[in-house]
């Protein structure tokens, strides 16, 4: 599992007073970056070998300004050429929100997709969802 905390910003709050439902996958992007950082150490994006597939987000509890958020990274599943990055965010030891990310290693030369090498899988793999 990876964390980040995260110190949500007054400009990040919505008229309700709560963090804007926009702003959760923003957090979730960075919150991936170790997991980019696996694929593309030096984070050059004239190198990147990622493409974002699919997310999604399921918001349980309202998010606060004034309070940090901890989002966790995990992956959920490894494919040949894919991964799911599933992530929390938690406040107040509470689980606030959830979401899931498709990454697809990819060659931007090609246009096609590419295998996730095996010492990277290996990698991924010390980040799995924990079994209940």
């Amino acid at each position: 599992m990876f964390v980040q905390r995260v110190q949500p910003r007054f400009a990040e709050t919505d008229a309700l007073g709560h963090i804007n439902n926009a702003v959760l996958p923003v957090w979730f992007e960075q919150a991936r970056t170790p997991i980019f950082e696996l694929f593309i150490p030096s984070l050059d994006v004239k190198k990147w070998t990622l493409i974002l597939a699919k997310i999604e987000v399921e918001f349980i509890q309202e998010i606060y300004y004034g309070a940090d958020v901890d989002v966790r990274s995990f992956i959920e599943k490894i494919g040949n050429s894919s991964f799911v990055c599933y992530q929390e965010v938690w406040q107040s030891e509470n689980l606030v929100a959830k979401g899931r990310a498709v990454m697809v290693h990819f060659n931007h030369s090609t246009k096609k997709s590419m295998p996730i090498p095996e010492v990277i899988k290996d990698q991924l793999n010390e980040h799995l969802v924990p079994k209940n």
